[in-house]
């Protein structure tokens, strides 16, 4: 089998570090590029970083992208016109930079998850079932904890567990968010979906999604312990995305979740 050849952006990120790791690990990979938002002197575990380019991007054939908004979109600029695939692990878009990774899409195959874990995309496929079948009997809210150095809150994994609340509500989770909190001991429920984010430590991820109904709590969460559990997601995701058409592509359809 022809060994997939990958691009390996943020390489000075937590993340981006694992992916190179895991992909090494892997006879299906090469990573013929990794790239920085700045200019590295120094090489990172064999290879020499770039700056997101066209040169450093035309002899792959999947993107792996876990950095900051800006910087994906800016990937996905350069991708879009080389026609390479790209999969998002990136967090913390706005709606208006989610349209635009939609029309972007239209160009080439995007595969995009706020997590590429096989137990929280589950989680998020069991969430979808409860809300829809507790429906407003139920009030909903999002708890979790992340690293003391994750940015952005809630995480894209906590927002992701909204938008399955929403799902099961059939509802626009833009419109049944509510309040977000930052390192609160406790938060109410309430009619929209209250998040709750805690930072602190080295805590790699832990989700919980919680239904009240003043009378009985119905809770689903999600702990992760190692880091590799992601990259070997994502590369995952860099294996079914290959031979895929244009189009917005999310882990359930790796996972194959109906």
């Amino acid at each position: 089998m022809k060994k997939i050849k990958l691009t390996i952006t943020g390489c000075l990120g937590r993340m981006g570090q694992q992916l190179i790791k895991s992909s090494k690990k892997t006879k299906n990979f090469k990573v013929v590029s990794i790239t920085e938002s700045r200019t590295i002197k120094k090489r990172i575990l064999g290879l020499q970083p770039q700056l997101n380019s066209k040169n450093a991007f035309k002899n792959t054939n999947v993107i792996i992208d876990f950095t900051v908004p800006k910087c994906t979109l800016e990937v996905l600029k350069i991708a879009s016109k080389l026609k390479k695939r790209v999969v998002i692990g990136t967090t913390g878009f706005s709606k208006k930079e989610e349209n635009l990774i939609k029309k972007y899409s239209r160009k080439i195959p995007i595969l995009k998850a706020g997590n590429m874990s096989l137990g929280v995309n589950l989680l998020m496929y069991l969430t979808e079932v409860t809300s829809r079948s507790l429906n407003n009997n139920f009030l909903s809210k999002v708890f979790e904890t992340h690293h003391k150095l994750k940015k952005d809150h809630p995480s894209g994994t906590a927002l992701m567990l909204g938008k399955g609340i929403a799902i099961g509500k059939k509802k626009d989770l833009y419109k049944l968010m509510g309040k977000k909190y930052l390192n609160k001991k406790s938060f109410p429920y309430s009619k929209k979906i209250n998040f709750n984010s805690v930072r602190k430590g080295s805590v790699i991820g832990k989700h919980e999604v919680s239904f009240s109904s003043g009378k009985e709590i119905v809770s689903l969460n999600h702990e992760a312990f190692d880091r590799a559990l992601f990259a070997e997601g994502a590369l995952s995701a860099a294996r079914w995305i290959k031979g895929k058409r244009p189009g917005l592509y999310s882990m359930r359809n790796v996972l194959n979740f109906k």
